[in-house]
This record gives structure tokens, C-alpha cells and sequence, in this order.
């Protein structure tokens, strides 16, 4: 014979959903506002300069690998490859890097920094760094470390699941 619901059984409060918890407590909100945060103190920073920090990321991966491929830059960079060729247009119209037919491909095209984009760079590292202290100075220096260990740590093993797709809306710079 089934057994009937208590009376405590039918008066208990629903169990809470994910979405019944505040909004300022969930792991992607607040990711996107510190997202927003960092956007603005780079703007602050090296706003005169008009480089994002997605163009910056880009300018500084260049000027680490020497030409490169798009694909290989995207991938570098963790944006999707229509999104890198409309930067390197962008970074190409203002003369802060040059394209070429690769020597031995004819297919694939490389992209450099040119010396007006490395003098860019050389401008604005400074107020860069000073971008990303200001993003986590309310953290102590041992909070900091960590900050960073955790955010590559949930990186690497969801790149490593396979389960990202590169973007370029997520924090940068």
C-alpha cells in the first residue's frame, strides 16, 4: 500500500533553483564584469593610443613569434579566425603590421608586426602592465598569484576537455 505525503512533506519550501540565487554571486556574471572592469582601466590607460585590449593581445603575441599565420595567431590569441582577420585589417589599415604571402605556401599569409606597431607597443606596456595591477590590486600579492593559478587552472582543463570555443568577448588584454 503507498504511503501518503507527510503533512511537513507538503509544506516544505521549493528547493531553490540556480536561478532563484542572487545574480552578483554567479561565476560567469562576475566573470563578465571583471571582464568589464579590466576593459575600462586599459581604456584609462592606453585609450590614446585607440588599442583595444584584443589589439594589444594580438600587437604583443606578434611581437613574440615574429610572423605568424592567422590561424596560429587566433589560436594564440583564443579569438575565432574571422575575428583575428578583421583586427590584422584593422592593425594592417593603421600601418602597426603588414601581410604577406607565406614562401612556402602561397595559400596562407602572415602577419608582422611592422616598426611603427612595435614602437606602439613599446608606448604603451607600461600603461598596459599598470592596466592589469589595477585590475587585481584590491588582492594581496599571495591573492593575486592565486587569482591567476585558479583562472589558468580552469582554463587549461576546459581547453583541454575541448569544451571552448575561441571568442573574443571574454576578458582580454
Amino acid at each position: 500500500m503507498p504511503r501518503a505525503k507527510s503533512a511537513l512533506a507538503a509544506e516544505a519550501p521549493p528547493i531553490p533553483t540556480w536561478r532563484d540565487g542572487p545574480l552578483q554571486g554567479r561565476p560567469g556574471f562576475l566573470i563578465r564584469r571583471l571582464h568589464q572592469i579590466h576593459t575600462a582601466l586599459f581604456a584609462e590607460e592606453c585609450g590614446e593610443e585607440k588599442i583595444t585590449p584584443i589589439m594589444y593581445s594580438v600587437l604583443s603575441a606578434l611581437a613574440q613569434s615574429g610572423p605568424v599565420d592567422q590561424t596560429t595567431l587566433a589560436r594564440a590569441v583564443a579569438i575565432d579566425k574571422t575575428n583575428m582577420a578583421d583586427i590584422l585589417e584593422r592593425l594592417r589599415k593603421r600601418g602597426l603590421i603588414r601581410r604577406r604571402v607565406a614562401p612556402r605556401d602561397r595559400r596562407v599569409r602572415l602577419a608582422a608586426l611592422t616598426g611603427d606597431g612595435q614602437a606602439v607597443l613599446d608606448r604603451i606596456d607600461e600603461k598596459a602592465e599598470r592596466a592589469h595591477l589595477r585590475t587585481v590590486e584590491d588582492l594581496s600579492p599571495r591573492e593575486q598569484m592565486l587569482f591567476l593559478d585558479y583562472m589558468m587552472r580552469v582554463v587549461t582543463a576546459k581547453e583541454t576537455a575541448g569544451d571552448t570555443p575561441a571568442s573574443d568577448d571574454g576578458p582580454e588584454g
